[in-house]
């Protein structure tokens, strides 16, 4: 079986219609920057050798893919003249012998399938180049197939240097080749910058080789939406929209419920069980894992977390945590990283947990926050309960028993443990263990000002209605 000897990914380009520090290649699409998306679909063809022509901010671009993808050469493209001449500095000490891939490193939504195909194609067909082309109902901005009267590949010719009649094509280019090595080496050299950017376009290399009788095929790609490129923030959000109609599509394949999928989010690294119902207004990312029977949201967040069986996330963010088997979160519940919710536990309304672990069947039913904690099993944490986890300086741990009763309106001045089977009477401040199967009772005694709103408030509508309601403006009484 043939091997492909080396591939090469253009990725020098400024990007300025982006209009972003960040370079173009390394934009977010579901869940990965553009390039991982191409590197990962370049992957399976397995060639000899990767080198990857960079230029603009090619530090970040360079020390991004070596973290992911060790073992590629970088070919520093100092001066952009085209992608002629990107591809000629790419092949300086390649092997002067074998098949070469060449592609563009913003091109996120290739498959590897389509490129095997390609490669299978190219193999079958035995020419000098192959390019691989695709029907679109929008040609503008793309090289157009111009083909002979016997239907074969003529030549590529771009955008800017196209006229009327070569427009009107709907065939384009989709900056896909594969060349002989030598055959590729040879055509190079004669290309001209006679062009309206005075650049070396790869792909007049095309009609120089036709010139020179060599075989040059063009084999089109069953989806044209694959080979889109990123120019601009607005092809972005269109490229990620393909690709969220995709994973969306196979998640649903393999029985996951989708309600809305225009309004569904999905990382393309997320991992979700059959049976899982994905109500609208979600965003799945980073490394979260579903299982069966969850429930998620309507308008819920998650990132890299992992959701047991049957647990649900009602309208809530979760970050870096985990969601136990049974388990609820929600509605408007921030879980942040580090925090480990038990089989069974329920986090109710306008609840905020950080760092901490909620035990079997535990409840932080509203209006809480729980930060650095250690929650036993059996437990309830009463309603506006605040864990006081940090002193300005340091943060610190509050452990919290099983069976405990929290009472409502609790502050826990960590660090503090209450023990097992303990209560706290509500609105207490706990600043001290409370031993097991005992009641922490911390709260000044009620003291009541008689009178004070008719003589402090006099001729509010309070002192109106205490008078109406017989109270007198006499001195105080405990």
């Amino acid at each position: 079986m043939k091997q492909l000897d080396l591939t090469i990914i253009l990725a020098a380009g400024e990007g300025t219609r982006m209009k972003s520090k960040t370079p173009k290649v390394l934009h977010g699409i579901a869940g990965r920057p553009i390039i991982d998306h191409v590197l990962n679909a370049i992957a399976s063809l397995e060639a000899k050798e990767l080198r990857i022509v960079i230029g603009a901010s090619r530090e970040l671009v360079q020390g991004h893919i070596e973290a992911g993808f060790p073992g590629a050469t970088f070919v520093v493209q100092e001066q952009r003249n085209g992608t002629g001449h990107a591809v000629q500095l790419a092949l300086e000490n390649a092997p002067h012998i074998g098949t070469v891939l060449v592609l563009a490193g913003d091109t996120p939504l290739l498959t590897s399938v389509t490129l095997q195909e390609f490669f299978d194609a190219h193999v079958g067909l035995h020419p000098d180049a192959s390019v691989l082309t695709a029907y679109t109902p929008d040609p503008f901005g793309y090289g157009r197939i111009v083909r002979d009267d016997e239907g074969n590949l003529a030549k590529i010719v771009e955008e800017r240097d196209a006229d009327p009649l070569e427009k009107e094509i709907d065939e384009i280019n989709t900056g896909v080749y594969l060349f002989d090595i030598a055959a590729l080496r040879s055509a190079l050299t004669g290309l001209k910058s006679g062009n309206s950017q005075g650049e070396l376009y790869l792909t007049d290399v095309i009609e120089l080789m036709k010139t020179a009788n060599q075989k040059v095929v063009a084999i089109r790609s069953n989806d044209y939406t694959e080979t889109l490129g990123i120019n601009d923030r607005s092809q972005l959000a269109e490229c990620a929209a393909i690709m969220r109609d995709r994973i969306n599509g196979s998640h649903m394949r393999n029985g996951v419920t989708i309600v809305d999928p225009t309004t569904t989010w999905i990382d393309v690294d997320v991992e979700i069980a059959s049976d899982v119902t994905i109500y609208p207004g979600c965003a799945l990312s980073g490394a979260t894992k579903i299982a069966s029977g969850a429930l998620i949201g309507p308008r819920s967040t998650l990132e890299s977390v992992v959701v047991g069986i049957g647990a649900s996330v009602i309208e809530s963010r979760v970050a870096s945590s985990e969601i136990g088997a049974g388990a609820t979160v929600g509605p408007f519940s921030f879980i942040r990283a580090g925090t480990a919710l038990a089989a069974d536990a329920k986090v109710g309304a306008y609840v905020e947990i950080k760092n901490s672990t909620v035990g079997v069947g535990s409840k932080v039913p509203h209006l809480s926050y729980v930060g650095d904690a250690t929650i036993g099993s059996g437990t309830n944490i009463g309603a506006a309960t605040i864990f006081v986890n940090y002193d300005g300086v340091d943060k610190h741990q509050t452990v919290i028993g099983n069976d405990v009763r929290i009472g409502s309106d609790t502050m826990l001045v960590a660090p503090v443990t209450v023990g097992d089977g303990a209560y706290t009477a509500a609105g207490s401040v706990i600043t001290d263990d409370v031993p097991a199967g005992s009641i922490a009772v911390a709260r000044a005694k009620q003291r009541n000002v008689l009178g004070w709103v008719l003589r402090k408030r006099a001729g509010t509508k309070s002192a109106e209605s205490a008078r109406k309601a017989g109270a007198a403006d006499g001195p105080s009484k405990v």
